[in-house]
């Protein structure tokens, strides 16, 4: 489907979702109604994440295996990822800086007008799933079924190094004909994913639709402060983001952000980085991005380069401290940053990461983890930010490495066919 014609029907469906949600929040004759007719939105959001996270496995493995088979050698490998490792590390402390700047200057939490939750309110989340040490352990699967059975994406990737390397290092005609089939397994993948992605303008609208009608417009208004201050914190990272792209990219970085545009209102609109990721690597293909590239730099990135939760759980660390009159100085807050640095990076395959990291952390500074209950309630708004950024800042990290490995072609303009670029 054209980029500009799925943008049109996202944007549409989003709008449609907004009324239609509002319309049920307004008009259902009780809250039994209320959830009910709310369920059968989700039903229908719940069914295209599914057809999304159908795909995912094998067109991470497919494009993986393809890429290393035809990179040639381990050492191409080696260097694609320290690269890919250098830029995302420093995306994410700026990120995690900028989250801490922004959450001190604008001060969502000071003088909160509503009710504090108890300080031994639970929070119902599985922070002791969250260690360094059990985050490298599920790095490596126990087995690839398992892993593909589960969409742990960085599992599949491990995976996929060795299956890659193993065919590139047999002598040359001993493994093409698996080549052969990977490669066309790829643009197999890819025609499915356009198929699935016909029914996103569908899943925006019933995902938006549900949001609206459980929580209510008003919410918006109660939260105000915290989510105007929390968007104008990720406005600023989009900003930093594109001027990083730009210093590598040049003006080229402007045409991706344009290309990417139906990607990020998937994501914004599903509060779900699965969902944009076939799309990503299909708009990344047609930016001129390379396939030995992207299909290894973007499943890494989905494990350790997420700059819009980076943001978050700083700034939302900090809110919850000026929520409860917490002071805390300079040093801590540092401390808190490197300590975020280490445990995000167990996000990966982890249930509502981005809260369960702050829950983890909240803790170690004697900060009360019922705060998390204030922003539970609007998580769903919040997420849907953090989650396009986080999909700006992949697909930015994906041409610039491409561009520093001289893997980035020319563009494809939006009327052609990614197929007939890859054939």
């Amino acid at each position: 489907m054209n980029a500009n014609k799925l943008t049109i029907r996202i944007m549409i469906g989003m709008v449609l979702g907004i009324i239609a949600g509002w319309a049920v929040n307004t008009m259902a004759p009780s809250p039994a109604a209320l959830k009910e007719i709310a369920s059968y939105f989700t039903l229908l959001s719940d069914i295209f994440l599914r057809l999304i996270k159908m795909i995912i496995a094998p067109l991470v493995f497919s494009t993986v295996v393809a890429g290393i088979a035809n990179m040639g050698d381990s050492k191409s490998v080696g260097r694609v990822g320290g690269k890919a490792l250098l830029w995302f590390i420093t995306a994410s402390i700026v990120s995690l800086l900028l989250g801490c700047l922004m959450a001190n200057l604008l001060q969502p939490g000071s003088g909160l007008g509503m009710p504090l939750p108890a300080a031994n309110a639970a929070t119902n989340l599985a922070t002791a799933n969250l260690t360094f040490n059990k985050f490298l352990l599920n790095v490596f699967p126990t087995s690839v079924f398992s892993a593909f059975a589960t969409n742990q994406i960085l599992q599949i990737l491990v995976f996929s190094i060795f299956f890659g390397l193993a065919i590139a290092s047999l002598p040359k005609g001993h493994a093409s004909t698996i080549t052969k089939y990977t490669d066309e397994l790829v643009h197999v993948m890819i025609k499915v994913t356009d198929f699935v992605m016909s029914f996103a303008p569908i899943g925006v609208f019933a995902a938006m639709a549900a949001a609206i009608a459980t929580q209510g417009l008003g919410v918006l208004a109660t939260y105000g402060k915290l989510i105007g201050s929390f968007y104008i914190a990720l406005v600023l990272l989009f900003v930093f983001l594109i001027f990083a792209g730009w210093l590598f990219l040049g003006r080229r970085v402007m045409t991706l952000m344009q290309m990417m545009r139906s990607v990020f209102l998937l994501a914004f609109s599903t509060a779900s980085s699965e969902a944009a990721y076939p799309k990503t690597m299909e708009q990344l293909e047609k930016f001129g991005a390379s396939n030995r590239v992207t299909s290894f730099v973007l499943p890494l990135g989905y494990s350790f380069n997420l700059d819009g939760s980076m943001l978050y759980q700083s700034f939302a660390i900090l809110f919850i401290a000026q929520a409860y009159g917490i002071d805390m100085p300079i040093s801590q807050q540092l401390m808190m940053l490197g300590v975020l640095m280490v445990s995000s990076k167990g996000m990966a395959g982890v249930a509502r990461a981005s809260l369960v990291v702050v829950a983890a952390v909240l803790p170690m500074f004697n900060l009360p983890e019922s705060g998390l209950l204030l922003i539970m309630a609007i998580d769903q708004f919040l997420d849907m930010g953090r989650t396009a950024i986080n999909v700006v800042g992949n697909s930015i990290a994906c041409a610039v490495v491409a561009k520093w490995e001289g893997q980035l072609g020319e563009t494809i303009p939006e009327d052609k066919d990614l197929e007939e670029k890859v054939c």
